[in-house]
């Protein structure tokens, strides 16, 4: 799928809609997410530079715009509040600030259809698409803790859920099965390795399932897209500032967080590397997550923390299934730049289980020296 393209002039015409301060002086396309069109906007605000970051929402992916806005509305107010609360001098660094439309709703629609959200952007902070040093994995992993802990007491009613079953594995085998049957593009013949790897550790991809069937693991408030660059760190501190990209905010089991983070931050290459040999998970980086979570996931309960490795591996396959998937349907629903991307991005993270795998017992041993606040 191709990026959108928006000319400075309509980008100029969104920012328009919204209640927000400055001049307009130009906006460009910013940060490397698969699915919306981001734009850093630049304004004057009488005489001296600021910035607003402008979004199109992805409206072919995320169905419901109008419900995923509530979403964003409910968990970006009810942050901000606590952090208000807690008398944090930095509370607009530390939570997404949504700009309303000028009509009061959270969103704009632009000629075409489109849908627009804005927030102030976060200066001094920076996101990484690779994470660089344990330190940024200890300061990532606990933002995104302390994230899920501001959320435990958001008030009823239930999240909208996006992307309804995001995380299910069983449902993304399911998708892959009906994908693999239609062979849309006539790709299947060339993923034979692919599909047997998948299929034999079939039987693990409803474990997180049966546990939170039987009450032993709880849904929780989870952010779902726990990549590394969904974290902004401080540019001089490198600690976790602001917990970003909350189109995925729903309910869900906090393990699908942590394990999305051993996918991200612990790869030694890029997502879509094309030399497998390149690829693996740096157990280091898998301890300095495990230790900066658990120092702030106190509400983790013990099968939870049983289950801190293994969702790993689960996470890490259940995105190769869905790579396996896209690319198979013909690439309709991750961006791609070249041919063969997605299924790149399947090798990749089929590698990186193998990789998980082979280390388990090591990082099990990690995660049983680790003290838990508390405990």
């Amino acid at each position: 799928m191709e990026r959108a393209k928006h000319s400075v002039e309509q980008v100029r015409q969104v920012y328009s809609g919204f209640q927000a301060w400055g001049d307009f002086v130009d906006a460009a396309p910013y940060g490397s997410g698969h699915i919306n069109d981001t734009y850093k906007v630049s304004v004057r605000l009488a005489g001296t530079p600021a910035h607003y970051l402008a979004q199109r929402i992805n409206h072919a992916i995320f169905k419901e715009p109008d419900k995923l806005m509530e979403n964003v509305m409910r968990v970006t107010g009810h942050l901000g509040r606590k952090l208000a609360a807690a008398g944090d001098a930095d509370a607009t660094r530390k939570a997404l600030t949504v700009i309303p439309a000028r009509d009061g709703l959270p969103f704009v629609r632009d000629a075409e259809g489109n849908w627009w959200r804005m927030y102030l952007f976060i200066e001094q902070a920076q996101t990484y698409d690779i994470i660089e040093s344990e330190r940024q994995a200890y300061e990532a992993a606990r933002a995104f803790a302390r994230f899920q802990n501001l959320l435990a007491d958001l008030p009823a009613p239930r999240l909208h859920e996006t992307i309804p079953a995001f995380h299910n594995t069983l449902s993304r085998l399911k998708a892959l099965d009906a994908a693999i049957a239609a062979d849309a593009c006539g790709r299947k013949a060339g993923v034979a390795a692919e599909i047997a790897f998948i299929d034999e550790r079939r039987e693990q991809c409803g474990r997180l399932l049966a546990r939170n069937a039987r009450g032993e693991i709880p849904e929780r408030i989870t952010h779902n897209d726990t990549k590394i660059n969904n974290v902004m760190l401080d540019d001089a501190t490198a600690t976790g500032v602001c917990v970003i990209d909350l189109d995925t905010v729903m309910p869900g089991l906090a393990l699908y967080d942590f394990g999305d983070m051993v996918r991200s931050a612990t790869a030694a290459a890029k997502e879509d590397e094309q030399d497998v040999s390149k690829v693996g998970s740096r157990i280091a980086m898998f301890e300095a997550l495990a230790r900066g979570y658990l120092s702030e996931a106190a509400f983790l309960v013990p099968a939870e923390v049983e289950e801190l490795v293994f969702s790993g591996r689960l996470i890490t396959l259940t995105i190769a299934i869905r790579f396996l998937t896209d690319y198979l349907s013909g690439d309709v629903y991750f961006r791609t730049h070249r041919p063969g991307q997605n299924l790149d991005r399947c090798r990749t993270q089929l590698q990186m289980v193998r990789s998980l795998e082979a280390q388990a017992a090591a990082m099990e041993a990690i995660v049983r020296g680790i003290s838990r606040p508390g405990s």
